[in-house]
């Protein structure tokens, strides 16, 4: 498989393959001073998130240079800790290249990562801690165990943002005051749910596999019920091989 990224849309764009340069202009913000909150899913062609319970299993070349690439213009990654787990996520530390990239832009090497939970089930001991060149957060609520709280706040920033369960609005606002407003979330279903009921997710970059998962594979949302219906614009459209992949924002 490869990585050759071609623009079907909007048209009139060059034939020839996208360099890394050309990515991040079609994907940058259009001001980085004002908050974006942006997610990056995967989905086959019948609608399921993952292949044997992965969302990795779904992506190829292409869809992980575009992954990367939203990383380097994020100033905050936002995961869920059930994704942060079942993907076997590390350390937020991107690639030199990409480092030097950031730092050229006027930005610090690597994002601050972010997680999600409300019952404190990470281990303050795994490599998303150990090894973090940049301090994670840990955002949950205020009923969360008191002793998982103390061990991960010695490697991490605790934040609640709510009593018993996740106020979104509480957590956008907590990460904006900290300077972090180009908000990248990579999961799960849930945490996305979460950012469309509350109606806080401003773009969503979709990759769709050239597959049939045909089995009870989750869709990428999951919001526990039926949300009112929200039309988006389509901002690019993108194909390597197979693959679309493809950028839609709030239609205003």
């Amino acid at each position: 498989m490869t990585d050759d990224i071609l623009q079907l849309y909007p048209t009139g764009a060059s034939p020839a393959a996208l360099t890394d340069d050309q990515l991040l202009t079609l994907y940058a913000p259009a001001s980085r001073g004002e908050r974006l909150v942006r997610a990056n899913f995967v989905s086959s062609i019948d609608g399921s998130a993952t292949a044997s319970g992965l969302s990795g299993g779904l992506g190829g070349p292409a869809d992980k240079r575009v992954f990367d690439l939203l990383r380097r213009l994020a100033d905050v990654v936002l995961v869920g800790a059930g994704t942060v787990r079942s993907e076997g996520y590390g350390a937020m530390r991107l690639a030199p290249d990409a480092a030097a990239w950031r730092v050229a832009n006027g930005h610090p090497e690597h994002p601050v990562f972010a997680l999600v939970s409300g019952r404190l089930d990470l281990d303050p001991a795994s490599d998303v801690f150990a090894k973090a060149p940049v301090r994670p957060l840990v955002l949950t609520v205020s009923s969360a165990p008191a002793a998982a709280r103390a061990s991960l706040a010695a490697v991490a920033d605790v934040v609640d943002c709510g009593s018993s369960t996740l106020d979104i609005p509480t957590m956008l606002d907590t990460l904006t005051s900290r300077g972090l407003r180009q908000i990248h979330c990579e999961g799960g279903p849930s945490l996305l749910g979460s950012l469309l009921a509350a109606d806080a997710l401003d773009s969503l970059c979709l990759t769709t596999s050239p597959a049939l998962e045909g089995g009870a594979g989750p869709r990428i949302t999951h919001a526990g019920g039926a949300l009112p219906l929200r039309p988006m614009r389509l901002d690019h459209l993108l194909l390597s091989g197979s693959m679309l992949l493809s950028q839609y924002s709030r239609a205003h």
